[in-house]
Protein backbone atom coordinates (compact mmCIF):
# COMPACT_ATOMS: atom_id res chain seq x y z
CA UNK A 1 0.00 0.00 0.00
CA UNK A 2 2.79 2.44 0.91
CA UNK A 3 4.76 1.50 -2.22
CA UNK A 4 1.70 2.04 -4.42
CA UNK A 5 0.95 5.44 -2.84
CA UNK A 6 4.62 6.41 -3.19
CA UNK A 7 4.59 5.42 -6.87
CA UNK A 8 1.41 7.35 -7.69
CA UNK A 9 2.43 10.47 -5.76
CA UNK A 10 5.89 10.70 -7.30
CA UNK A 11 4.71 9.80 -10.81
CA UNK A 12 2.24 12.71 -10.68
CA UNK A 13 4.85 15.02 -9.17
CA UNK A 14 7.44 14.14 -11.82
CA UNK A 15 4.92 14.53 -14.63
CA UNK A 16 4.07 18.00 -13.32
CA UNK A 17 7.76 18.92 -13.15
CA UNK A 18 8.82 17.22 -16.40
CA UNK A 19 5.62 17.76 -18.39
CA UNK A 20 6.73 20.79 -20.42
CA UNK A 21 10.25 19.45 -21.14
CA UNK A 22 8.71 16.08 -22.05
CA UNK A 23 6.32 17.78 -24.48
CA UNK A 24 9.22 19.64 -26.15
CA UNK A 25 11.34 16.47 -26.29
CA UNK A 26 8.39 14.53 -27.73
CA UNK A 27 7.97 17.15 -30.51
CA UNK A 28 11.69 16.99 -31.36
CA UNK A 29 11.53 13.18 -31.28
CA UNK A 30 8.52 13.14 -33.60
CA UNK A 31 10.35 15.37 -36.09
CA UNK A 32 13.61 13.42 -35.77
CA UNK A 33 12.03 9.99 -36.28
CA UNK A 34 9.31 11.16 -38.68
CA UNK A 35 6.81 9.27 -36.51
CA UNK A 36 4.37 9.93 -33.69
CA UNK A 37 7.41 10.05 -31.38
CA UNK A 38 6.34 7.15 -29.19
CA UNK A 39 7.44 3.53 -29.05
CA UNK A 40 5.01 0.92 -27.77
CA UNK A 41 6.03 -2.65 -27.02
CA UNK A 42 4.52 -5.63 -25.26
CA UNK A 43 6.36 -6.50 -22.07
CA UNK A 44 5.71 -9.01 -19.32
CA UNK A 45 4.31 -7.50 -16.15
CA UNK A 46 3.24 -8.58 -12.71
CA UNK A 47 1.97 -12.18 -12.52
CA UNK A 48 3.19 -12.72 -16.11
CA UNK A 49 0.47 -10.47 -17.53
CA UNK A 50 1.50 -8.71 -20.76
CA UNK A 51 1.19 -4.93 -20.91
CA UNK A 52 2.21 -2.17 -23.30
CA UNK A 53 5.25 -0.18 -22.24
CA UNK A 54 5.54 3.48 -23.29
CA UNK A 55 8.82 5.00 -24.41
CA UNK A 56 10.00 7.77 -26.68
CA UNK A 57 11.03 6.56 -30.13
CA UNK A 58 14.82 6.45 -30.53
CA UNK A 59 15.03 4.65 -33.86
CA UNK A 60 13.90 5.67 -37.29
CA UNK A 61 10.98 3.27 -37.92
CA UNK A 62 11.85 2.90 -41.62
CA UNK A 63 15.51 1.88 -41.40
CA UNK A 64 15.78 0.81 -37.73
CA UNK A 65 18.83 2.97 -37.05
CA UNK A 66 19.29 4.96 -33.87
CA UNK A 67 19.56 8.68 -34.55
CA UNK A 68 21.95 11.03 -32.73
CA UNK A 69 18.91 12.40 -30.94
CA UNK A 70 17.87 8.84 -30.09
CA UNK A 71 21.31 8.13 -28.62
CA UNK A 72 20.93 11.24 -26.46
CA UNK A 73 17.49 10.08 -25.31
CA UNK A 74 18.82 6.64 -24.40
CA UNK A 75 21.94 7.93 -22.66
CA UNK A 76 19.99 10.53 -20.67
CA UNK A 77 17.11 8.07 -20.04
CA UNK A 78 14.57 10.60 -21.34
CA UNK A 79 13.21 7.81 -23.54
CA UNK A 80 12.01 6.12 -20.33
CA UNK A 81 10.05 9.10 -18.91
CA UNK A 82 6.73 8.09 -20.57
CA UNK A 83 6.81 5.01 -18.32
CA UNK A 84 5.52 7.33 -15.60
CA UNK A 85 2.17 6.74 -17.32
CA UNK A 86 2.72 2.98 -16.90
CA UNK A 87 3.18 3.67 -13.19
CA UNK A 88 -0.06 5.69 -13.06
CA UNK A 89 -1.82 2.82 -14.87
CA UNK A 90 -0.65 0.47 -12.09
CA UNK A 91 1.43 -1.61 -14.55
CA UNK A 92 4.82 -0.55 -13.19
CA UNK A 93 6.53 0.75 -10.09
CA UNK A 94 9.56 2.99 -9.62
CA UNK A 95 11.63 0.04 -8.36
CA UNK A 96 11.28 -3.54 -9.51
CA UNK A 97 12.63 -5.85 -12.19
CA UNK A 98 12.85 -4.10 -15.55
CA UNK A 99 10.05 -5.48 -17.73
CA UNK A 100 11.27 -7.75 -20.50
CA UNK A 101 9.82 -8.94 -23.76
CA UNK A 102 7.87 -12.23 -23.81
CA UNK A 103 10.12 -15.28 -23.66
CA UNK A 104 12.14 -14.36 -20.59
CA UNK A 105 10.43 -13.63 -17.25
CA UNK A 106 7.27 -15.44 -18.31
CA UNK A 107 9.37 -18.59 -18.87
CA UNK A 108 10.99 -18.65 -15.43
CA UNK A 109 10.65 -21.80 -13.38
CA UNK A 110 10.76 -22.75 -9.71
CA UNK A 111 11.69 -20.16 -7.12
CA UNK A 112 12.64 -17.65 -9.84
CA UNK A 113 8.93 -17.31 -10.71
CA UNK A 114 8.55 -15.30 -7.48
CA UNK A 115 9.91 -12.38 -9.51
CA UNK A 116 6.59 -12.33 -11.40
CA UNK A 117 4.84 -11.37 -8.14
CA UNK A 118 6.60 -8.00 -8.37
CA UNK A 119 5.52 -5.07 -10.49
CA UNK A 120 8.15 -4.24 -13.09
CA UNK A 121 10.10 -1.10 -12.30
CA UNK A 122 11.74 1.89 -13.91
CA UNK A 123 14.92 0.92 -12.10
CA UNK A 124 16.50 -1.91 -10.15
CA UNK A 125 19.91 -3.03 -8.93
CA UNK A 126 20.13 -5.12 -12.11
CA UNK A 127 19.35 -2.15 -14.36
CA UNK A 128 21.99 -0.10 -12.55
CA UNK A 129 24.59 -2.87 -12.99
CA UNK A 130 23.66 -3.30 -16.67
CA UNK A 131 23.07 0.37 -17.49
CA UNK A 132 25.47 -0.04 -20.42
CA UNK A 133 23.98 -3.39 -21.51
CA UNK A 134 23.61 -2.39 -25.15
CA UNK A 135 27.34 -1.65 -25.49
CA UNK A 136 28.24 -4.79 -23.53
CA UNK A 137 26.15 -6.90 -25.91
CA UNK A 138 27.64 -5.16 -28.97
CA UNK A 139 31.09 -6.34 -27.85
CA UNK A 140 30.04 -10.02 -27.90
CA UNK A 141 30.41 -12.39 -30.83
CA UNK A 142 26.98 -13.82 -30.07
CA UNK A 143 25.00 -11.14 -28.18
CA UNK A 144 21.81 -13.19 -27.80
CA UNK A 145 23.68 -16.17 -26.36
CA UNK A 146 25.62 -13.89 -23.99
CA UNK A 147 22.38 -12.29 -22.83
CA UNK A 148 20.67 -15.63 -22.33
CA UNK A 149 23.59 -17.35 -20.56
CA UNK A 150 25.22 -14.50 -18.62
CA UNK A 151 23.20 -11.29 -18.30
CA UNK A 152 19.65 -12.61 -17.92
CA UNK A 153 20.54 -15.24 -15.28
CA UNK A 154 22.43 -12.56 -13.31
CA UNK A 155 19.42 -10.24 -13.53
CA UNK A 156 17.16 -13.06 -12.31
CA UNK A 157 19.49 -13.63 -9.35
CA UNK A 158 19.56 -9.92 -8.49
CA UNK A 159 15.79 -9.52 -8.89
CA UNK A 160 15.18 -12.56 -6.68
CA UNK A 161 17.41 -10.97 -4.02
CA UNK A 162 15.27 -7.83 -4.30
CA UNK A 163 12.12 -9.95 -3.90
CA UNK A 164 13.32 -11.14 -0.49
CA UNK A 165 14.73 -7.85 0.82
CA UNK A 166 12.31 -5.34 -0.72
CA UNK A 167 11.14 -2.43 1.42
CA UNK A 168 10.53 1.26 0.98
CA UNK A 169 14.05 1.89 2.33
CA UNK A 170 15.61 -0.47 -0.25
CA UNK A 171 13.54 1.25 -2.95
CA UNK A 172 14.75 4.69 -1.86
CA UNK A 173 18.38 3.48 -1.84
CA UNK A 174 17.94 2.09 -5.36
CA UNK A 175 16.39 5.34 -6.60
CA UNK A 176 19.27 7.37 -5.11
CA UNK A 177 21.83 5.02 -6.73
CA UNK A 178 20.02 5.39 -10.05
CA UNK A 179 20.02 9.20 -9.86
CA UNK A 180 23.71 9.40 -9.02
CA UNK A 181 24.60 6.81 -11.68
CA UNK A 182 23.02 8.96 -14.39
Amino acid sequence: MIKNSFDIFFAILLLLILGIPLLIIWIITSIDTKSNGFFFQTRIGQYGKPFTIYKLQTMHPQNKTISKWGRFLRKSKWDEVPQLFNILNGEMSFVGPRPDIPGYYDCLEGEARKILELKPGLTSEASIKYADEENLLNQQQNPLEYNDKVIFPDKVKMNLEYYYKRSILVDLQTIVKTIFRA
